[in-house]
């Protein structure tokens, strides 16, 4: 009998160690679509159906890959943690690569008609505001890679958002941000590996913020390259000779500061 409850004490462990939760159980996802200046946008919206009341809604923006299982994985991971996510489609009609030459073409397109990618990013953030489950007053967005420097922007743009927070994203601003006109708080996690941000892009980001007095934070973890949060990072590296790699403390480190920036923003 004491070896069987040892056994199930360490299961318990186990499972409150890997931050699952019963709630896990009750996470609803579903294909949704919007639209933007005539294209239709095809997200992915995860919510808890547990949970009672309305919570923080998050928007889940997508690496230059598009919308695809990962994106939505961390929509649902969002929604075991009790909040509504939405994994927004910045490409239109669900549009994916397969292939570098092509990601790069379609996160540049959208960056560089940038007014395009904020109506869909907002189409997105209306969609989300107007779920039974969220409190549009109470919205924060997420961006992964290409996603975080979508995240940023957004910000730098005086977007109505409680926080964002980018993961391996990228740095530059399609327009500087300007004192007064940031809103979100914001949380960025960088790789200290990272091959596609130079030290020189570090500084000028962190000058910029902090001449535009933004409340940020910029946490580096060493050994950390591109894409550090994706399991298929290391794969998508070695397939197409990109410095890119998975880093599963980076990746649990990360997440878990996620939560904390979260937690805090959603308390004001």
């Amino acid at each position: 009998m004491k070896r069987y409850a040892m056994i199930v004490a360490a299961v318990l462990f186990m499972i409150l160690a890997s931050g699952f939760t019963p709630a896990d159980a009750k996470v609803i996802g579903k294909n949704v679509e919007y639209t933007a200046d005539g294209v239709v946008l095809k997200g992915y919206l995860a919510y808890n159906d547990s949970i009672k009341g309305k919570a923080p809604g998050i928007l889940v923006v997508h690496e230059w890959w598009g919308l695809n299982d990962y994106a939505r994985k961390r929509a649902r991971m969002l929604a075991g943690l009790g909040y509504t996510a939405l994994a927004v489609d910045m490409y239109g009609e669900g549009k994916q690569a397969t292939h570098p030459a092509d990601a790069q073409k379609f996160s540049s397109e959208v960056m560089m008609h940038f007014d395009t990618g904020k109506a869909r990013f907002m189409a997105g953030e209306e969609l989300l505001k107007k779920q039974p489950t969220v409190d549009p007053d109470r919205i924060a967005a997420i961006g992964y890679c290409f996603g975080g420097g979508v995240v940023l922007n957004m910000a730098r743009q005086g977007a109505d958002l409680k926080g964002v927070v980018s993961f391996h994203g990228m740095l530059g601003p399609v327009k500087p941000a300007e004192p007064g006109m940031v809103k979100a708080k914001l949380l960025v996690l960088h790789g200290g590996d990272d091959k596609f941000t130079t030290p020189e892009q570090i500084a000028a980001f962190k000058k910029e913020m902090t001449d535009a007095k933004v409340d940020y934070k910029f946490i580096v973890y060493p050994g950390a390259m591109h894409s550090f949060t994706n399991p298929d990072a290391t794969a998508y590296g070695k397939k197409f000779k990109l410095p890119l790699a998975y880093n599963k403390k980076a990746d649990k480190e990360s997440w878990n500061e996620m939560k904390k920036f979260l937690a805090e923003i959603f308390k004001q």
